[in-house]
């Protein structure tokens, strides 16, 4: 067998082996889709059948039920806050880093880059206290505010990876024109930071739009506030649970992310291949989101299939 018929064999089986793993993400999708559309009892009776016939009046009740456009305009709200905050404080800070190398500026990345370590189950209850002392907690502003946080150390790093092939050359042009920091970094690097730009929206989008339990934490104790994805909950009780209305409800939740993420994917692939360390620590951070996805070994418990339905805008990221 000669080296390219070896290279096309294993292109090949790489193509079936990523195929097989996209079909085992998607299949849980899939089943809690034609569960959103079917009776109550066709989903006790048989999760995995197609449904006899379509019930679209699930995600009419059910959109009445959420109230889905206060719902969505909160997510939205939420979303804008927070990416607007993350883009704007992290590419500022990846440039400093990256043009002004010195004790203080490590000292500033390290400190930047190490919240990316700390799981947030360690600091959510201290979270919870400061954000109640300075009045950011039960806002929908205070939310999008924390995201900017959880989101600003990785953010950091992915700019902070494409900045570094940018050449020096064009910050020196700009300083002889007269232009400041701040003039240059606005007018002339961040326009060059495109598609990195729109890979920390799809990214952060699809975290914040389909985050859980940041919102349940601040967000929970008014309809006022909710989220979609705290709402979807409501209809999954301690004693019965409307597995149909909850599928339709997941559905409506993540839609719009997964919308975002087909319209945008085209931005992650290009700065994935621009930053190797990008796509790895991307995995790295995102891991614990992964994981969960063990309980797929039991598909006929319409409960697992509901949450497959939180981890999918997640798992969109690492499909071929």
């Amino acid at each position: 067998m000669t080296m390219a018929q070896r290279k096309k064999t294993k292109k090949i089986v790489l193509t079936i082996v990523m195929l097989i793993l996209a079909l085992i993400y998607i299949y849980p999708v899939f089943l809690m889709v034609i569960n959103s559309v079917k009776p109550f009892g066709e989903v006790i009776m048989d999760v995995i059948a197609l449904p006899s016939k379509i019930e679209w009046s699930n995600y009419t009740y059910v959109m009445d039920k959420m109230q889905y456009g206060k719902l969505f305009l909160n997510n939205v709200i939420i979303t804008v806050i927070g990416i607007v905050g993350i883009i704007v404080f992290s590419s500022m800070s990846a440039y400093i880093i990256s043009r002004k190398k010195n004790k203080y500026t490590r000292f500033a990345q390290f400190m930047i880059t190490t919240p990316m370590l700390i799981p947030f189950q360690t600091i959510m209850i201290t979270l919870l206290k400061v954000m109640n002392v300075v009045n950011l907690s039960g806002s929908k502003v205070g939310l999008g505010i924390q995201y900017w946080g959880f989101g600003i150390p990785m953010a950091a790093f992915i700019y902070g990876n494409f900045m570094s092939t940018i050449p020096k050359e064009l910050d020196e042009s700009a300083f002889i024109d007269g232009a400041g920091t701040f003039r240059t970094y606005r007018s002339i690097i961040f326009p060059l930071l495109k598609s990195v730009t729109f890979t920390v929206i799809v990214i952060d989008v699809m975290w914040i739009w389909n985050d859980f339990l940041l919102p349940l934490l601040m967000v929970n104790s008014s309809n006022e506030t909710k989220t979609l994805v705290l709402s979807a909950y409501t209809f999954v009780g301690q004693f019965n649970t409307q597995w149909h209305y909850a599928m339709a409800a997941m559905v409506l939740a993540v839609l719009p992310s997964i919308i975002i993420f087909i319209f945008l994917q085209k931005y992650i692939c290009q700065i994935l291949h621009q930053t190797s360390h990008g796509l790895s620590s991307l995995l790295t951070s995102s891991f614990r989101y992964i994981l969960p996805v063990t309980y797929l070994q039991n598909l006929r418990n319409p409960h697992h299939i509901f949450l497959t339905g939180h981890l999918f805008s997640v798992l969109l990221l690492y499909l071929p």
